[in-house]
């Protein structure tokens, strides 16, 4: 099973990249869903963030996912430590992700992972797909975005490694500064040439592998 790391700094396509995947038969791991399911009533993540950041809960259960951004902007410690609380929660529902597609012989998955290459997660693909645009259009894209600002949008950028770095760090770069249909066609090529390659990282345990 080869195992294809999807990522990109914000506005940048990833959602649209991931989209593309599904459309071509590729299952897809998304890590942002699966922590607004840990937040969520009855989710994994509930108690263990309610107890490092009271005031965050929902009346019915679960995180206020607005309440806890402000509890974490621009704060790099408590970010760090929300970080700490979810990510071996995210990488154990990874590891079920794979399990059951290397049970069904899935020649190729996709993990969307949005901080890939922060968190050395790399290491844990065997190829990674970085979605990228031009600079103004990332600012057009990011600003358009409900309740997002100037300031919260720096913030964000300051947590991610800078685009350059990334498509440097990546085996192949999507371009979605042109037309959606332009991003499938890049995908396209992308499964046609992973198909041909055999996934040397997958293995029972992956998950506390290469960090």
């Amino acid at each position: 099973m080869y195992v294809l790391g999807l990522t990109g700094s914000i506005a940048m396509g990833k959602s649209w990249g991931a989209t593309c995947f599904r459309i071509l038969g590729l299952p897809v791991h998304d890590s942002d869903a699966c922590v607004h399911k840990l937040l969520a009533p009855g989710g994994k993540a509930v108690a263990r963030v309610l107890a490092a950041f009271p005031g965050v809960g929902r009346v019915n259960g679960g995180i206020d996912r607005h309440k806890l951004s402000a509890s974490v902007f621009a704060d790099d410690g408590a970010l760090d430590l929300l970080e700490l609380l979810l990510h071996p929660l995210v990488q154990d529902a990874q590891q079920h992700f794979l399990a059951q597609n290397a049970r069904a012989q899935t020649p190729i998955v996709v993990l969307d992972i949005p901080l890939l290459f922060e968190t050395r997660a790399q290491n844990r693909v065997d190829g990674v797909v970085v979605m990228t645009a031009p600079a103004d259009l990332q600012y057009i894209r990011a600003l358009a975005r409900p309740n997002m600002t100037l300031d919260k949008l720096h913030a964000i950028m300051r947590r991610q490694m800078p685009d350059p770095l990334k498509c440097l760090g990546a085996d192949f770069v999507i371009q979605t500064g042109q037309s959606k249909l332009y991003s499938l066609r890049q995908i396209r090529k992308v499964v046609k040439n992973v198909q041909q390659k055999t996934g040397k990282v997958w293995r029972p345990g992956w998950a506390t592998s290469g960090t």
